[in-house]
């Protein structure tokens, strides 16, 4: 039976968010009779009553039991944050397009057919598919230098930056070798913004914002900088992008990049849905408004208070409530 109480966390490697957040969730759940506990998944029937009102989930990307357990108990009645459903359909090129349609500045984006396809794909089934791909005028739309990135995907895996043509045939030949059991992934290419200024927006409940001025270029632990903040108009852009963005998809719980060049924020990568949240990566201070803005937001979903962005949106709502 549901624990209308209960709030369950999914978790991967991270080891410095799980224990301050149950924490933090003990201290301010118990005036709302709230309580979590890392979550236990194993071994499911259909109609299994769920164990957790409210599930937050931060590595269902990796692990696909787990997202197969989530759409059914979010069917069944469980708060997941974020949406499986949606998190599972989404990716990068739909956003950009998303973007645009929105006013937000996104860089000029290419998706690209695939280099290679799994052995019972055959040249009958790729009949629809121009070639060969005008590579001339991808250049000539998205400019040099420019990065070629997957589509899906995260952690800045599989990323060139390419300086000439020959370059971008060579890094996309290497998209076409399947690695440990994975298939050949799709890629965009991507204008390569200049930026004079960066900035990753941690964006919790689709309303609260923090701006930080960020290098990806950085060893891990020191791209956040937090000597340097984000002030001024350029901070107001970042949040009301940031907000737009996620309002737009549906995330309670993402991170979303800006790249400045010339005074104009282009968003780089919001498919963050599994956002870093380790404090010694954030740093303490951002560390502790994660954990009350998470913590309020739990609370909110396990106690009725608030609905989840996506409650009705699914087709088959309809026909089960």
């Amino acid at each position: 039976m549901t624990d209308e109480n209960l709030v369950g966390l999914l978790v991967g490697r991270e080891n410095t968010f799980p224990g301050p957040f149950l924490e933090r969730l003990a201290e301010k759940g118990a005036q709302h009779g709230v309580r979590g506990e890392l979550a236990v998944l194993g071994g499911a029937r259909e109609l299994d009553e769920p164990r957790y009102s409210v599930i937050v989930d931060r590595i269902s990307h990796e692990v696909p039991y787990y997202r197969a357990h989530l759409k059914s108990a979010a069917l069944l009645g469980t708060t997941v944050i974020n949406d499986p459903f949606w998190w599972e359909s989404d990716e990068k090129f739909f956003e950009c397009t998303l973007a645009r349609k929105l006013g937000v500045a996104v860089p000029k984006t290419i998706v690209l057919p695939n280099k290679s396809y799994i052995p019972d794909i055959s040249e009958l089934s790729l009949r629809n598919l121009a070639y060969p791909l005008d590579w001339d005028g991808f250049l000539a739309y998205v400019g040099l230098p420019a990065i070629l990135k997957p589509n899906t995907g995260g952690g800045w895996k599989d990323v060139y930056k390419v300086d000439s043509k020959e370059e971008l045939l060579w890094a996309y030949d290497q998209t076409g070798t399947a690695t440990f059991g994975q298939r050949p992934k799709t890629m965009i290419l991507q204008e390569f913004i200049a930026w004079d200024d960066y900035i990753r927006c941690i964006a919790i409940g689709r309303e609260h914002v923090m701006p930080i001025r960020y290098d990806p270029t950085a060893p891990f632990h020191e791209r956040y900088a937090i000597d340097k903040p984000v002030a001024g108009e350029l901070r107001d852009a970042a949040i009301r992008d940031a907000r737009t963005l996620t309002d737009a998809l549906g995330y309670d719980m993402d991170t979303v990049e800006f790249a400045v060049r010339d005074g104009i924020l282009y968003a780089i990568d919001f498919l963050n849905p599994a956002p870093d949240f380790d404090s010694f990566s954030i740093k303490e201070e951002n560390f502790d408004w994660v954990l009350e803005r998470m913590t309020d937001l739990v609370i909110s979903y396990a106690t009725g208070t608030a609905t989840p962005p996506w409650v009705g949106e699914h087709r088959w709502w309809r026909h089960i409530r």
